[in-house]
């Protein structure tokens, strides 16, 4: 990840989301659709990528913020 990325994870019962560097998660939710969009939107601010793991901490999707920013010529 590129420095200040943002991780949205599951730990300890609840989804987190954390920006690279942090030692802690700047949120949590008990929903990972909420934990999502806390992520996104932050991503969004930052100008970084949004990493999304599935709860056995697998990478499930990866977004870039902004869209222009990502190196892959993919939609989606």
């Amino acid at each position: 990840m590129v420095k200040g990325d943002i991780d949205t994870y599951h730990e300890d019962g609840q989804w987190k989301v954390r920006p690279e560097g942090n030692e802690r998660a700047s949120s949590t939710h008990d929903a990972k659709a909420d934990a999502q969009a806390q992520g996104r939107e932050m991503a969004a601010d930052r100008g970084v990528e949004h990493v999304i793991k599935k709860q056995d901490g697998t990478i499930g999707d990866k977004d870039t913020y902004p869209r222009s920013r990502d190196p892959r010529d993919i939609k989606g």
